[in-house]
């Protein structure tokens, strides 16, 4: 596909945010589908998503099946007519495959498969008049395109790393000791190894399950005991229960200690802590709650662990499941922008006008970086569902666009 010298709209990002916003975008307005372009290295839709959940072999999503990328939120229900063993208790969550499958119907029924450019935005600059305001958008292949409105959808979390990996001083083997966004289950061979696992979310459950499965020794280590829970947040964040309160509190640090609190570190859906207690009982598993790393040495090709309650330990390979962190000051691609449109940070969440933009822009972000306007959920995809309906309306609206 070439490259136009200008759109509409660039969107950055083909992921579940981006795919939401095309279709809930061209549901409210056809025309659309020739002012849209996405990027994204990967030329397709959902590939960096696929790619996690192969590698860290995730069976089912936490999502309810009301939850996905199509405005009209019984259309997976009905795509999984034949497929009902697919969906999980509780809440339909769908099956990995049957949701991939039906994310592929999405694309095919909107038209969206030639939406994406196979390349990565590296820089964006504002470009300012005293007539107008637009984006130049620079890409890894050295192009640029011009572009009237972006959205930033890249998921753009920072990988978090706990403070005694940066102490490490002696030298180790990368692959000794990597966070759970780099750990392909289906490309090691662990059998017999002792394995640490740091983190007590889902994914830590999941890398848990895998290792187990291939022939390791797990031991799983929280600094919390593990919270069991079916959502990551409460589903009454999903509407007017908790969000009235929440949208009406006008202290931004205080929505960000909401957040925080309502997300509460990471947590295990009931059927994850069946099967760690059921391993835990065979002996397949060693769950230390309540413990942290205090040092870490690679010595003889193992990792010498000293623990925060004064036991030690060694293991042949250590997985942080420690999850990211969200920060638009250390984003690539807000430098030049946030220099242009200054914007109030709160413990690195920008506070964006009420229809998800940067103030006096046409710079709009969804995902985890917009939480304080859409809350806890906002990374996931009932929160992509919810920023749909802040966006949209600035979009098709001529009333609210930005001059």
């Amino acid at each position: 596909m070439a490259l136009p010298s200008y759109i509409d709209l660039a969107m950055i990002g083909a992921g579940v945010q981006a795919l939401t916003l095309t279709t809930h975008l061209l549901q409210k307005s056809a025309k659309y589908g020739h002012k849209i372009l996405i990027f994204d290295p990967s030329q397709t839709w959902m590939s960096r998503w696929q790619q996690q959940f192969a590698a860290q072999q995730i069976p089912a999503l936490r999502s309810p099946a009301v939850h996905h990328p199509d405005p009209d939120p019984h259309q997976l229900r009905t795509f999984a007519e034949h497929r009902h063993h697919e969906l999980f208790s509780p809440y339909d969550r769908p099956g990995t495959q049957l949701f991939n499958d039906f994310c592929d119907e999405v694309i095919r029924r909107w038209k969206l498969s030639d939406k994406v450019y196979p390349a990565k935005v590296i820089q964006i600059l504002p470009i300012k008049t005293a007539s107008r305001s637009r984006f130049q958008l620079v890409l890894d292949t050295g192009e640029t395109i011009m572009a009237r409105r972006v959205v930033l959808a890249t998921g753009s979390g920072k990988i978090q790393l706990p403070d005694w990996v940066q102490k490490i001083t002696s030298d180790y083997p990368s692959e000794r000791l990597c966070h759970s966004q780099q750990v392909n289950l289906n490309k090691l061979n662990i059998t017999g190894e002792r394995v640490l696992i740091v983190g007590g979310g889902l994914t830590s459950g999941h890398l848990a399950k895998g290792a187990i499965n291939l022939g390791a020794n797990v031991t799983l280590m929280t600094r919390k005991q593990l919270q069991e829970k079916i959502f990551d947040a409460d589903p009454g964040w999903l509407g007017p229960k908790y969000l009235k309160d929440f949208q009406a509190e006008t202290d931004w640090y205080i929505r960000y200690q909401q957040i925080q609190q309502a997300r509460n570190g990471g947590s295990m859906i009931p059927e994850m802590m069946l099967q760690l207690r059921k391993a835990v009982s065979e002996g397949t598993i060693i769950i230390n709650e309540c413990c942290q790393v205090r040092a870490a040495q690679w010595q003889n090709n193992l990792w010498q662990v000293d623990c925060e309650d004064g036991s030690k330990d060694q293991f042949n390979r250590i997985w942080l499941a420690t999850g990211t962190r969200f920060s638009a000051m250390e984003h690539p691609l807000l430098q030049e922008v946030l220099e242009t449109y200054p914007t109030e940070i709160v413990n690195g969440l920008p506070v964006l006008d009420e229809y998800l933009r940067l103030p006096k822009s046409n710079f709009f972000i969804m995902g985890g970086l917009a939480a304080l306007r859409i809350g806890p959920v906002a990374r996931n995809i009932g929160g992509a569902r919810m920023a749909c309906k802040s966006i949209v309306p600035a979009i098709v609206k001529p009333s609210l666009a930005i001059r």
